[in-house]
Formats: structure tokens, C-alpha cells, sequence
């Protein structure tokens, strides 16, 4: 049997079949054109190599798949062997140019994806520098909330205004339905409902601070938020059904307690917070965010400082209203002590002038007793009297002198004077009682020290005289070295005085004077002592001696007016002492004669008609002070007219007298005013007696007031013969004389 095989027909050439794929390759072949057309517009607009190179061949792949089906349009039919060719060509174009384009295209998509990434890391990028500012949009704005609240908080400084705005503010700026803050009690264990936003009957006045959402708040300065349901969050009634807004609460630091009594507000010594609430509204799904939450801690803390800030405004204006009072009684006490001092140098005033007069006469009578023949124990009586009055003397002009140094009154009086002179001064003065001690004194000046100085001669000879005399008076035999020279830059500088700061220049010099005995000696623990009023000795000889006194106190207020520095040196009891002292005085310019004032002198004794015929007017209201002084005049054989006041000295006076001696304070005219007339009276300076003030007053307003009405002199009571003597000796030979001591 013949096996038969089944053979499908070959489909016959449909007409309408192939009008369609001819259709169709046409308008594939039309798109295929269009598309590079496209890709010249983009490859005119790339400028990127190798991107434009691909477009370029995408194009051609293109313009060959387009020109491949075109061409194919002929092969549906019989065709010729040169469409069958250019068919091939074509079709090996497209596979050239393919393989080419992916060639190309594995080395550009790597790139291409390196693109996206680094798209995609910008895109994020973008997305968080978006976040970003959003923070700082918040940031900003919750900022602005910040400051105004804080401007609001702190527009005031009182304690329950701070609070209350502070819950209105941030009421109204959180839009809250409820803020409350809670303070803690007198003793610290409870936290009460103080203040409210909404001013609403509280459910729980206290909670304990022990519970554990406290103790969760407290430990942590950031706003925390709580259940609705807990005792802190429950700031008003439970009525209806409604969902709680969300709550949260931060503390808020007690800074400073003192003097805080909101509500028995505790003074506790440890730190202490309150607690300040806040509630969303409720039935709403708002929720708290972190701008809000950022706002919440930020107020709490301006809070906090605001109340510290309060309670200090508070205790300051206490405290100034307590220095105010303080003040008022300072003032009080300052008027009282100024009235004290000047009550005290009135006294003072008064009773050395008061003193002075009956000193006057006690002296005057006793030098001129002591000038009469008299037996030995009548001598020696006569000098008692008068060695003991002019200690006494000595004693109210030191009382005077250091009252006035304590309360700031007293100047020095500075000009220049004759140092050398006034040295030699000191010597004559201490001669004497040197001599009937028998002890021996010298005078040392260096050859450099300055003839002229200027000073105060006055105080300066006042120190000498104080410190020699006590070396004389604890002093009962051996020798007395007076040694004064300048002072050199190197020996200065004294580590006993700190507070010492000499300072050279070429306007002044330093004058070191050292005054060494052979005394009594001074004992090491009575040397802190020195200089101090009315020390207690203990040596029996200063004792015996009456101690110093208010001498070496004078003088170091002396001295240190004069800046320099003073101190005493010994080794013990026996061993005689060594003071030192440094003063500071000027050099003067041009030391003329015709400048310089005049050293008192203490003349001899010219026996009792020194100056016989000499006609003087007394002038002293007080009737023992105008005799003794004529019985002195008289002794030195003066021609002598006595009167008691001012008028009668002015019917009395006359151009035979050549000097008249007036007390200040007078009866009627005082003793200014009788100056003033009697220079009206006498208008030529030959013919006007020379007018000298005898008075007790040692104050520099007395001086100048003498030297203003044109005086010729000042001389202080008591006065003696020899200082009489001395007296007129000066103002005869030189017709003018202050302050003769």
C-alpha cells in the first residue's frame, strides 16, 4: 500500500491582505521619518558629547528601519535583482548601526544611572533643606511667640501680673482651652492650683509632689505630656461626654524664694519647682507639636526668670527702703557729731583763752618774783611755780593742738625760714635745764643741709623741742647728740612703715633728724606704745616722770602732716634710746633776707630798764591780765597807759606811743575795729604805733584776721619777762611779729 503524504496548499496572494501590510509599512516607514526629524531639533540643542553622537546614531537607526520597510513596499510583488540589493544593503545598514548604538549605549548608561543617582541625592536633598526650613520657619516663628511673650511676662515685675499674663499669653497664642499653674505649698510636700486661665472652680486644689508623674516632670527640664485622666491634669469638672485634649506639663524652677509669699509660698533652702499645665482643646484631633512643646519650655524658663527677677526688685526696694532709714540716722548722727565737735572745739576755744589769762598772770608774776633778790628756798619756790606753769602751759596748748588735729582743722603754716637757725634755737632753749641736769648736749648739721627751708618752723621746732626734752627729762646724766642731715634715697624706704611712700623731687628734700640720750632707755614692749595719748610706762623713771603724755602723739601727727615718718629706738631698760624722725621740706627759689620771717629770739638779760621811756597802751577788758602785763612793761621800763576798752584806747592813744598791746575780744568795739580806726587816725606809717594782738586765741582765724585789719603782730599768753623782752626787742628792731610763741 502507497503511503500518501498531506501537503499544505500554498495560500494564495490575498489583494486585500496585501493592501493592507502595504498600508501599514507605508505609515511605519512615515513614523520612522518623522522621528529623526524630532532628534534634529534635539542634537541642534545638545551640546554634550557623547550624548549628541548617540542621538545621531539613533537617528540614522531610524532613518534605515524607515527606509528598510519603504524598500520592502517593491518586494511584495516580482522585483528586480537591484531592489533585491539595495533591500540587503539596507537591512546590513540597520544591523551596522544597531550593534554600533549598543555599543554605544553600554558605556552611557552607567553614566546615565551615576545621572539619576546623583538626581535622586539632589531630590533628597531638596526634600530636606525643604525640612530644614521648615524647622527654621518654625523656629522663626516660634521665636516671634517667644519675644512677645517674654515681652508681655516681663513688662512688669510683679509676681501674680508675671503669672497671670503668662497663662493669657499662652492661652492665646496656642489657642489651649485650659492652662494652670500649680505652686508648691509652705512645707514643700504638696503642689496647689494657684492660677488658672479660665478662672474655673478647681476639682483638686492640692496633689501630693510624691506621685510619680510629678516626680516624671520634675526630673526633666523639657515639657512632658501626661494622661488627661492624672490629679495634675485635672483642671476642671467632669461633665458630659467629651475626649480630652492632650495635656502636658513642665516645671517651672523657684530661682529665688526669699521674701516670696504667693499663697504661703515656701522659704526653702533647696530647690524648688512649680508646675505649669496645658490642655488642647477638646473633641478636637489637634495634637501637640514640636515648635509647641519648644514654646512651652522656652516661657517656662522666662518665667522662672521674671520671678527671680521680681523677687529681687522686691528685696532691693526693702533693702533701699531700709538704707534710706539707715541713711536718715547716719545723718542724724553725722549733724550730731558735728554739732559734738564743734560744741567740743568751742569749748576748747574758750578755755584755752579762759586758761591762758590766769596762766598769763601766774607766769608773768612768777618771772618777774623770780628777778627779785630772794633766798635760796624762795628761789626754788619761785621755780617750781614757774617751771610747773609752763608744763602746764604746755598741756592745754597739746590738748588744743590735737583736737584740732583729730577733727581735720588744723593747717600747717608753711614759709621759709632759717634751718640752721632754728637748730641753734632749740639748743639756747634746752641749754639751761640741760645745764642744771649737768648733762651735755651737741649740735650736729651736716654741711650739706640747706641754710633755707620751707615749712613749717613753727611745728618743726615744736617736734625738736618735744623730743629733746623728753630725752633731757628721762635723761639724769650723760649726754644729748642732736644730729640733722639729708635723708638719702636708699635709707628712705622703713619696712616699720608701710603706709611710708616717699617721693623725691627737685623742689624738696628730705631732713632727717636723730635725737640719741644716754637715758633711762625705753623697755622693747612699750616701744608699740609710744605714740600713743597717755601711755603707761614701765619704767619707774617715766613714771616718776609723768610719762609723755600727748607729747609724742603731737608730734607724729605732726610729722605725718609733714610726710615723713617717726620712731623710737632702744635696747632695754638702762641703755639710753635713739628717736628718729624724717620730715619733708621745700628748697626755696631766691632765699632773700627781706623774705624771710624772723626766728624768735630769746635775748639775755638786760637787767629792768631794758627800755626805758618807752611809751605802750594796754588794751584787755580783764583787770588782772592789764596789770600783770604793765607790771612786766614797767619791770623793763616801759612808760605804760592801761585801759579796758576799745573806745578808751581811742581817746587815750597818740602818736608818742610807739607800741600798744590789745586783746582781740573787747567790750564794745572790738579790737578789729580799733585797728581799723586807729590806721584811719594815723595815716603815715611813721607816726602810727605799732599795734600788737595779746591774746589767748590760738586759732588760724584770729591770725588772719589780725594780719587782714593790719596788725603788726600776734603774741600768744601767757607771757613771761623774758618773752616780753624778746618781744619788744623784735617788733623795735624789725616792726613786725606773728604768732610769737
Amino acid at each position: 500500500m502507497e503511503s500518501c503524504y498531506c501537503i499544505e496548499p500554498q495560500f494564495p496572494a490575498d489583494e486585500l491582505l496585501m493592501n493592507y501590510q502595504y498600508i501599514s509599512d507605508f505609515f511605519i516607514a512615515l513614523a520612522y521619518f518623522s522621528i529623526p526629524l524630532e532628534l534634529i531639533y534635539f542634537v541642534k540643542k545638545s551640546a554634550v558629547f557623547p550624548y549628541r553622537w548617540v542621538l545621531v546614531q539613533f537617528g540614522a537607526f531610524i532613518v534605515l528601519c524607515g527606509a528598510t520597510h519603504l524598500i520592502n513596499l517593491w518586494t511584495f510583488n516580482a522585483h528586480t535583482r537591484t531592489v533585491a540589493i539595495v533591500m540587503t544593503i539596507a537591512k546590513a545598514l540597520t544591523a551596522l548601526v544597531s550593534c554600533v548604538t549598543a555599543l554605544m549605549l553600554v558605556h552611557i548608561i552607567p553614566d546615565l544611572l551615576s545621572v539619576k543617582t546623583r538626581e535622586l541625592f539632589l531630590k533628597n536633598k531638596a526634600a530636606e533643606l525643604d525640612r530644614e526650613m521648615g524647622l527654621i520657619r518654625t523656629q522663626e516663628e516660634t521665636g516671634r511667640h517667644v519675644r512677645m511673650l517674654t515681652h508681655e511676662i516681663r513688662s512688669t515685675l510683679d509676681r501674680h501680673t508675671i503669672l497671670r499674663t503668662t497663662l493669657v499669653e499662652l492661652g492665646r497664642t496656642l489657642a489651649l482651652e485650659e492652662c494652670a499653674l500649680r505652686m508648691p505649698t509652705r512645707t514643700g510636700l504638696e503642689l496647689q492650683l494657684s492660677y488658672t486661665l479660665r478662672h474655673q472652680s478647681p476639682v483638686e486644689f492640692t496633689v501630693p509632689t510624691h506621685l510619680p508623674v510629678i516626680n516624671k516632670v520634675f526630673s526633666t527640664n523639657h515639657a512632658v505630656k501626661i494622661s488627661p485622666n492624672s490629679p495634675v491634669a485635672r483642671l476642671r469638672p467632669l461633665a458630659g461626654k467629651y475626649m480630652p485634649g492632650e495635656v502636658v506639663a513642665v516645671r517651672v524652677p523657684l530661682l529665688y524664694l526669699s521674701n516670696f509669699q504667693i499663697n504661703d509660698w515656701p522659704e526653702l533652702p533647696t530647690k524648688c519647682y512649680a508646675l505649669m499645665v496645658l490642655m488642647l482643646p477638646s473633641n478636637s484631633a489637634r495634637q501637640w507639636r514640636t515648635h509647641e512643646l519648644e514654646l512651652v519650655e522656652v516661657v517656662a524658663d522666662q518665667v522662672a526668670v521674671a520671678l527671680s527677677h521680681a523677687a529681687i526688685l522686691e528685696e532691693s526696694m526693702k533693702a533701699r527702703d531700709l538704707l534710706m532709714v539707715q541713711n536718715v540716722d547716719l545723718d542724724r548722727a553725722r549733724r550730731e557729731a558735728e554739732t559734738a565737735i564743734r560744741a567740743r572745739n568751742d569749748f576748747l576755744a574758750v578755755m584755752n583763752h579762759e586758761m591762758r589769762t590766769p596762766m598769763h598772770a601766774i607766769i608773768a608774776l612768777s618771772s618777774l618774783l623770780q628777778e627779785t633778790i630772794l633766798t635760796p628756798e624762795h628761789r626754788l619756790t619761785v621755780e617750781t611755780i614757774l617751771k610747773s606753769s609752763n608744763l602746764l602751759a604746755t598741756h592745754y596748748k597739746d590738748v588744743l593742738d590735737l583736737s584740732r588735729l583729730e577733727d581735720g582743722s588744723f593747717q600747717l603754716d608753711r614759709r621759709t625760714f632759717k634751718l640752721h637757725a632754728l637748730f641753734r634755737e632749740v639748743l639756747n632753749l634746752i641749754k639751761p635745764i640741760v645745764s642744771v641736769k649737768k648733762l651735755s648736749i651737741s649740735l650736729n648739721l651736716e654741711p650739706d643741709l640747706p641754710e633755707y627751708a620751707v615749712g613749717d618752723d613753727k611745728r618743726l621746732m615744736q617736734i625738736i623741742l618735744n623730743i629733746v626734752g623728753n630725752a633731757v627729762k628721762f635723761s639724769k646724766g650723760g649726754s644729748i647728740s642732736i644730729m640733722a642731715f639729708i635723708a638719702k634715697l636708699f635709707s628712705l624706704q622703713d619696712p616699720r612703715a608701710p603706709d611710708f611712700f616717699p617721693v623725691p623731687s627737685d623742689g624738696h628734700f628730705y631732713l632727717h633728724v636723730q635725737v640719741r640720750d644716754s637715758g633711762s632707755g625705753i623697755n622693747p614692749l612699750d616701744l608699740p606704745k609710744l605714740f600713743t595719748k597717755f601711755r603707761n610706762c614701765q619704767s619707774p623713771e617715766a613714771r616718776n616722770s609723768g610719762g609723755c603724755g600727748l607729747g609724742l602723739a603731737i608730734c607724729k601727727r605732726f610729722v605725718n602732716l609733714m610726710e615723713g615718718h617717726i620712731w623710737i629706738e632702744s635696747e632695754g631698760l638702762g641703755k639710753g634710746c635713739t628717736a628718729n624722725f624724717i620730715v619733708k621740706l621745700g628748697i626755696p627759689e631766691q632765699p632773700n633776707d627781706s623774705r624771710l620771717p624772723l626766728v624768735p629770739k630769746v635775748p639775755a638779760n638786760h637787767g629792768p630798764s631794758s627800755f626805758p621811756g618807752l611809751k605802750v597802751l594796754i588794751v584787755d577788758d580783764n583787770g588782772v591780765s592789764r596789770m600783770v602785763t604793765k607790771g612786766l612793761l614797767l619791770h623793763l621800763g616801759c612808760n605804760v597807759t592801761a585801759v579796758s576798752t576799745g573806745d578808751e584806747c581811742l581817746r587815750a592813744i597818740s602818736n608818742e606811743h610807739k607800741v600798744v598791746f590789745m586783746d582781740v575780744p573787747l567790750p564794745g568795739l572790738d579790737g578789729y575795729e580799733v585797728v581799723l580806726r586807729i590806721r584811719e587816725r594815723f595815716t603815715k606809717r611813721h607816726e602810727r604805733p605799732l599795734v600788737v594782738a595779746l591774746t589767748g586765741n590760738t586759732d588760724r582765724v584770729t591770725k588772719e584776721n589780725c594780719m587782714r585789719v593790719g596788725m603788726d603782730g600776734v603774741v600768744l599768753k601767757p607771757v613771761s619777762v623774758d618773752k616780753m623782752r624778746g618781744v619788744l626787742s623784735e617788733l623795735l628792731e624789725h616792726g613786725v611779729l606773728f604768732e610769737y610763741q
